[in-house]
């Protein structure tokens, strides 16, 4: 329960400490809760605007946009210094540096960014001040000097509605019909738990079922604990106590172990949420640019949703075990074989509910699709499937016997299917850990292999060259042109609006059609991407607006194409558009060239031509970057975005082991009536057990065998579902067979260490107990 407790707290405190990150930031911001007018197409005039403010609307008007400082492109946001809800924190914070707030208003003008970002900006002739509250890759400043960075004079991106409005207002639609409005602000600083959602979403998933996991050890040991007290309960019950008593004594025993166990438990949980945290937060920070503290601290809600969970979990858990309890208690005497025959004839109830919640999670996905859909579907294939698992076995074990006369073998099979009842939680809990890793892990091993060949695709130059400011950049590509170095500019645009659309142009080079994968194409598309004929654009733009190759995409208000392909872009929340580079400059005012790919010529190495290069235009040494290092950088990100899955996983099929453990030792009590007469007739204790150990072997496997495929099932909802849903992209399914021998590995010595301690136990056993169980014959 503690185990089970320090899993299910520590995803429950890594995700409280990143929503308080995200409110804090918020709040201090103050653009937590408010409603935003956009415009449907492109920017919104600053005419529209005074109109609003002239009809007596409260507004704060925001320009956003891309900007490339340095290395790197940040998110450039203007706001009203007056009337802007986190003006606050930006006067504060301007106090307590010794200036006058309203200086942000002349020129030069006063930027505010995050710690990390003053540095650079300072290099470029900006007077900056750092605001912690602000994320890692935004900028704030004046609406004045942002449309002067940013070459937007007179643009708006929205108009921020703020909370006290006069009445009487005429409508918005009837002032400004092209306008409008949202639920709650978007941009840059618009909540990052509607970018994060998703991620947080997956670590409760996980954490859940490793929760749901850890409760069959808890069931196990409730079972073991009434088990090994029948004799006790037995007595009891003939000195006159009554039945209600027992119960309640029992539940209240419950109640108090459990909060011993959930304390204990958000005692571990805390350590392991302070071990996952940096790597959690370096994961947001890299992927979705939420900052997070990486410290932890201790918050009410996840102590109280971790007791409560130890609490409600351990008395769902020991609801079986208590029935049980009420029918033992009336029946002392009953033997096992009769349970048995009791189980066998629930059969058709596992089977109606398996079947029941593995098809209604499929009919959910169906007719509801959506990422919490996807959620419901997971939950009733995995908890179907664990209900089928004993019904399945019992019909397995049935038929072998009709097909083997072996004696032995008969009793072997024949026992197995008599404690088969004791066993089907804890082959349960086995089944549910050894489906999650082979999912979980053909999700992560197939969005690695994909990655890495999307990335050696995506990067098709040697070397990539970025200046501290655009005309450096342009100096490279000008550098290249007079030495015949054959070059690939990536020019960049983006369009207004609440969710702004990045268009990228490229330039025409055979390089691109070999190497840039497509997911669906038109004939020819790059010829006539070339051509100026269509666009690309990328996956998760075409399934946000449900868009596919020959529909037409709008990019600004007069410029709309036809799609011509899509391609992957794993990484990236927002859509983008990829054009030719005149047709780009063409349509779009202010574009900005970003970065200059470089090919070495034949006979010069990478490294050598980027010497050649740092000596020609005095670059900085961090302006040049190889494609190799690009990938190995990449993907070291890439392998510590999941340590936290594989920590699960690794420890769900640890609680699984314990859950069978647990069993073993309950069944053992039991067990022994059925041991002594074979004994008796001559089969030695090393006999027995080394059919107990072939026993646990077996099922295991045949665990396994099962779950196998399940697995697959549950990677493949993942890869094209719940990523789909969460992430806006598919991913293509791979399989992985060394590594299910390694999980097979796993899984049977999972099996020989909880068989280990009861066929030790049954090694040692001295023959006067096994004669014991004949001492009431007559």
């Amino acid at each position: 329960l503690a185990l089970a407790t320090a899993l299910w707290s520590a995803v429950q405190a890594i995700n409280a400490e990143a929503r308080v990150s995200y409110q804090r930031a918020m709040t201090q911001l103050g653009t937590g809760s408010l409603a935003a007018l956009s415009a449907t197409e492109g920017t919104i005039p600053e005419e529209t605007y005074v109109r609003l403010r002239r009809a007596g609307w409260q507004l704060s008007p925001v320009l956003e946009g891309a900007w490339q400082l340095g290395p790197r492109p940040v998110s450039l946001l203007g706001v009203d210094v007056l009337s802007y809800p986190g003006a606050t924190a930006m006067a504060e914070r301007a106090t307590t540096g010794g200036l006058d707030p309203l200086q942000a208003m002349q020129p030069p003008g006063l930027l505010f960014a995050h710690p990390d970002l003053v540095a650079e900006l300072s290099q470029g002739g900006f007077q900056v001040m750092d605001l912690p509250e602000l994320p890692p890759n935004v900028v704030l400043g004046d609406i004045s000097l942002v449309q002067r960075m940013l070459r937007q004079p007179g643009q708006l991106s929205r108009l921020i509605i703020l909370e006290e409005q006069p009445l009487g207002l005429p409508p918005i639609a009837d002032l400004a019909p092209e306008l409008r409005q949202s639920t709650a602000s978007t941009g840059a600083l618009g909540a990052p738990e509607r970018l994060t959602r998703s991620f947080h979403l997956n670590l409760t998933a996980f954490g859940l079922l490793s929760f749901a996991v850890g409760l069959f050890i808890v069931q196990g040991s409730v079972t073991l604990g009434i088990e090994q007290r029948r004799g006790m309960v037995r007595v009891l019950r003939q000195l006159g106590v009554p039945l209600s008593q027992l119960m309640a004594a029992l539940i209240a025993e419950l109640l108090l172990l459990a909060l011993l166990g959930g304390g204990l438990g958000l005692v571990l949980g805390y350590a392991l949420a302070g071990i996952l945290l940096p790597d959690v937060s370096a994961t947001l920070r890299g992927l979705y640019g939420a900052d997070v503290a990486g410290s932890l601290s201790l918050r009410p809600i996840w102590v109280l949703s971790g007791l409560g969970m130890a609490m409600a979990g351990t008395l769902l858990a020991g609801v079986q075990a208590l029935l049980s309890l009420r029918q033992t208690a009336r029946s002392l005497s009953q033997a096992p074989n009769a349970q048995s025959r009791k189980w066998g004839l629930r059969r058709g109830v596992w089977v109606g509910a398996g079947l029941f919640l593995g098809v209604g999670g499929w009919a959910c996905l169906l007719l509801w699709p959506g990422l919490i859909a996807g959620f419901i579907c997971l939950g009733g294939l995995m908890l179907g499937a664990a209900l089928l698992l004993p019904p399945i076995f019992q019909t397995v074990i049935s038929g072998l016997m009709r097909l083997t006369s072996a004696p032995l073998l008969r009793w072997l099979l024949a026992d197995s299917r008599l404690q088969l009842p004791g066993l089907s939680l804890s082959l349960m809990a086995l089944l549910l850990a050894v489906a999650t890793n082979v999912g979980v892990g053909t999700m992560v091993s197939s969005f690695r292999l994909t990655f890495l060949g999307w990335i050696d695709q995506r990067l098709a130059a040697e070397l990539y060259v970025r200046g501290d400011t655009p005309a450096q950049t342009e100096a490279v590509l000008r550098w290249a042109e007079q030495n015949n170095i054959r070059a690939l500019p990536q020019f960049h645009g983006q369009t207004g609006g609440g969710a702004p659309l990045e268009l990228a142009g490229v330039v025409d080079d055979p390089l691109y059609a070999q190497t840039w994968p497509l997911l669906q194409a038109l004939p020819d598309a790059w010829q006539k991407l070339h051509a100026r004929e269509g666009v690309l654009i990328n996956e998760q733009l075409a399934h946000r607006e449900v868009l596919g190759p020959g529909d037409r995409v709008l990019l600004t208000p007069d410029w709309r194409a036809e799609i011509l392909g899509i391609y992957s872009d794993y990484g990236n929340v927002d859509g983008q558009a990829m054009v030719s580079a005149p047709a780009l400059r063409a349509h779009l005012a202010h574009t900005r060239l970003s970065r200059v790919g470089l090919i070495s010529p034949e006979g010069q190495s990478p490294a050598e031509l980027a010497a050649v290069l740092q000596r020609a235009l005095s670059l900085p040494g961090d302006a040049i970057q190889q494609r190799d290092r690009i990938v190995a950088a990449s993907v070291a990100i890439f392998d510590r975005t999941f340590v936290v899955t594989g920590a699960l996983n690794i420890l769900t099929l640890g609680v699984a082991g314990f859950a069978m453990l647990t069993s073993f030792l309950g069944q053992w009590s039991r067990h022994l009536p059925q041991l002594a007469p074979i004994w008796a007739m001559g089969v030695s204790r090393r006999q027995l057990a080394r059919f107990e150990m072939l026993r646990s072997l077996a099922l295991a496997l045949a665990t396994f065998l099962l779950a196998l495929p399940l697995g697959l099932l549950l990677a493949w909802v993942l890869l094209n579902v719940i990523n789909l849903e969460a992430f806006g992209w598919r991913l293509p399914m791979f399989l992985f067979p060394l590594d299910w021998l390694q999980l097979f590995a796993l899984t049977m010595g999972t099996a020989v260490l909880a068989a280990l301690l009861p066929v030790i136990r049954l090694l040692r056993l001295a023959p006067a107990t096994l004669l014991g169980v004949f001492s009431n014959e007559t």
